[in-house]
Order: structure tokens, then C-alpha cells, then sequence
């Protein structure tokens, strides 16, 4: 009897992965799909590491008091103020790694995006694997639950510079420079576009 369980654990095990990769798989397919900047035949010269469970990490959440915020430098003439939302503690590679997740005054308000919460980063891969000017992940409030977040790097999309000229792309804090190579989310952009 209990080699039938242990079979049906594994089987189980593999259907978990499977769903969580063909998420993934279909997370990415509309990124590629509907991307404001990169479109028809150029959307070939995206890149993306292969989806790993690695890189999806349950990060505990400390709540941040900035009623000041900061004027966040970005790699064109505008910029915006942003608050410092609370700080992700994680573990990645054996190493204690933190980052700051930030909140958009220009967002907040806006009805529709008022939760939205913004993860802008840097890494060892960044300027060899991935993009040199960083990545950034998305989330929102109602994601923060029991003060964790399931951050998921695979998730990691490049900024609108990536592609192309004439955007004013937020860039990652020095506090947001995480000191693990991250093998996960989007490439570097396969296209040269300056």
C-alpha cells in the first residue's frame, strides 16, 4: 500500500511543476503577446532563462513608515516620487539577500492601481545575461499575506529602454542590487536597439 501512495505523491509532485511551468509558459507567451513596445517580427529577439522553482521564493515582509518618499532617477529627463513600501527578506543560493518594494505616488492615484507595488532590481546577471539596467517584478498589496510575499523572479520582465530610445525607465536603487547571479525571468533583449 504505501509504494501506491508514494507513487501517486510522485505523480502528483510532477503535476505541480508541470501546472507551475505551463503558468509560466503562458505568463510569458502573453507578455510576448501583448508588449507596448516590441511587436510583430521583432518579438522573435526575446529571450528568457528556462522557468525554475529556484527562483520562486517565499520572502518575509516588513512593513516600511516613508511618508516622504524619494525622487527615484530614471535613465531619462522624468522622474517620479516613489515611498518606500517595506523590505522582502529572502534566502537565494545560501545567501541573505534583501529588497525594497516601492509604491508610485502617480500611481496611488489611480483608482485601478493604488495597490500596485513596484520591484525594481538589479543582480549578478545584469549587463551579461540580463539587461544592465535592471529588471523589475510586479505585485501587488493584497499579495502580502501574513507578512510573506511569493516573489517569483521568473516573473522578471525587462524596462521599456531595453528596446528601445526615448523612455524614461526607472532605475533600481543602489539598495535593490541583490548579490546572487538570478538565472530567471527575461534575457537580455537579442536585438540590438541603440
Amino acid at each position: 500500500m504505501s509504494i501506491f501512495i508514494l507513487i501517486a505523491f510522485s505523480l502528483f509532485a510532477t503535476a505541480q511543476r508541470l501546472t507551475y511551468t505551463d503558468s509560466l509558459l503562458q505568463f510569458r507567451n502573453n507578455y510576448v503577446q501583448t508588449h507596448e513596445v516590441v511587436k510583430g517580427n521583432d518579438s522573435m529577439y526575446f529571450r528568457f532563462f528556462p522557468v525554475d522553482e529556484k527562483y520562486r521564493v517565499n520572502a518575509s515582509f516588513e512593513k516600511l513608515n516613508d511618508p516622504t518618499g524619494f525622487i527615484m532617477k530614471t535613465s531619462g529627463p522624468r522622474s517620479s516620487r516613489y515611498f518606500r513600501y517595506g523590505v522582502l527578506h529572502f534566502k537565494l543560493d545560501g545567501k541573505d539577500c534583501t529588497v525594497t518594494v516601492y509604491q508610485s505616488e502617480r500611481l496611488m492615484s489611480d483608482t485601478s492601481y493604488k495597490d500596485y507595488l513596484f520591484i525594481p532590481f538589479t543582480d549578478s546577471s545584469s549587463g551579461e545575461q540580463s539587461y544592465g539596467g535592471g529588471r523589475y517584478i510586479d505585485c501587488t498589496i493584497s499579495d502580502i499575506i501574513n507578512n510573506h510575499l511569493l516573489l517569483d523572479f521568473n516573473k522578471a520582465y525587462n524596462p521599456y529602454c531595453a528596446y528601445a530610445n526615448g523612455f524614461s525607465c526607472p532605475i533600481p536603487p543602489a539598495e535593490n542590487d541583490i548579490p546572487v547571479n538570478i538565472a530567471a525571468g527575461e534575457k537580455a533583449f537579442a536585438k540590438q536597439s541603440h
